[in-house]
């Protein structure tokens, strides 16, 4: 909206012209994000559900009783910011809105007084991934010079052709193990959303300098996003009022971001992977989160379907394994995951746009 409407007063005050600059709109979008959040959080926790305390979790007394679910705030503040800053398509437009059922799938679950059982939320999860799933089968192969859908990877100079059915599999396997594995992160304060920082942040630095930069694109060898940094504005804005929520979640949280909030993150950062055409690169965004929450999540499946047991030593969410097996403190469990994965961003950055 900001982008067209500085298009029309150019033409009568210069300096409208800046409005259509993505690096300032992106900027814009930033901190807007993070004062609005900032400011208005914590005059909203009265009108919060209180959390019931996670089960099976470490940290369930400590959590229990705080405002949770702000998940339903920043992310209808990030979805009404990125309306009024980024030039929207269609396929912007469905997945801010399908990550906004996202958000009320998980605070609606968060409001309940027994929570939602889990072959609901699966299911619920299902039709949205899928939903988003074809959205972006349709309108990348829409989009693409020759009709096809494909994906980039390291070792390879040239794109590897994919059928739509694949596509669609691929993406909702993603977006599925995404949303959960986020989910199952978020039980140290700040955590999660300081991981998912570095997923946006990456990402964001990906649209607008890499996919988004015709001539740097062309240079590394990976397919030029022309819309790169419309999704760079979107991407920064979630950033900007999700630092607005963790300036509250900060060790010791007065306020917790529930399902609203995790799985709502979950399948955006999962949205930004598949845009980008490497899955892989969900290894260089979300390494940490998968280790953390995922490997848990095939664990129980495995033990519950197949009766198989694996790690029987090791406690999971990881992170509950830090603090009760080897007695880290939640900033230590916070700073030690945070190095980590930056570490394995850096390393990943370089084998994926280098090693073409």
């Amino acid at each position: 909206m900001i982008y067209y409407l500085g298009g029309m007063l150019k033409e009568f005050w210069g300096p409208a012209r800046l409005l259509q600059s993505y690096a300032v709109l992106i900027g814009l979008a930033l901190y807007t994000g993070f004062a609005l959040v900032k400011f208005i959080l914590p005059k909203l926790y009265k009108f919060l559900p209180s959390d019931r305390g996670r089960e099976f979790t470490l940290t369930k007394e400590t959590a229990k009783g705080k405002p949770t679910g702000s998940g339903v705030v920043f992310i209808t503040v990030f979805a009404i910011l990125s309306v009024l800053f980024a030039p929207l398509d269609y396929l912007q437009s469905g997945i801010l809105i399908l990550t906004w059922f996202m958000m009320l799938t998980g605070y609606l679950d968060d409001r309940s007084e027994k929570g939602w059982g889990e072959y609901l939320k699966a299911f619920l999860d299902l039709v949205i991934t899928v939903a988003a799933s074809f959205l972006l089968m349709h309108y990348l192969s829409s989009n693409s010079a020759d009709g096809t859908l494909s994906f980039w990877f390291p070792f390879f100079a040239k794109p590897l052709v994919i059928p739509s059915w694949l596509y669609v599999i691929i993406t909702v396997v993603m977006l599925w193990v995404s949303v959960n594995t986020t989910n199952c992160t978020d039980g140290v304060d700040g955590l999660s959303s300081t991981l998912v920082l570095v997923a946006l942040f990456t990402m964001g630095f990906i649209f607008y300098v890499i996919l988004g930069h015709k001539d740097i694109a062309t240079y590394l060898l990976v397919p030029h996003l022309k819309d790169g940094a419309s999704w760079a504005i979107i991407t920064f804005c979630l950033a900007g009022v999700l630092m607005g929520y963790l300036w509250h979640n900060a060790f010791p949280s007065s306020v917790l971001m529930g399902d609203a909030g995790s799985r709502a993150l979950g399948f955006f950062i999962g949205v930004c992977v598949m845009i980008s055409g490497n899955p892989l690169l969900f290894l260089a965004t979300s390494s940490i989160i998968f280790i953390n929450g995922g490997v848990g999540l095939l664990k129980v499946a495995l033990k519950r379907f197949f009766h198989i047991c694996i790690f029987e030593n090791i406690r999971f969410p990881l992170h509950d394994h830090m603090r009760k097996n080897l007695g880290w403190s939640p900033t230590q469990v916070l700073l030690k995951f945070l190095i980590i994965q930056l570490l394995i961003t850096i390393a990943m950055m370089g084998i994926f746009f280098k090693l073409r």
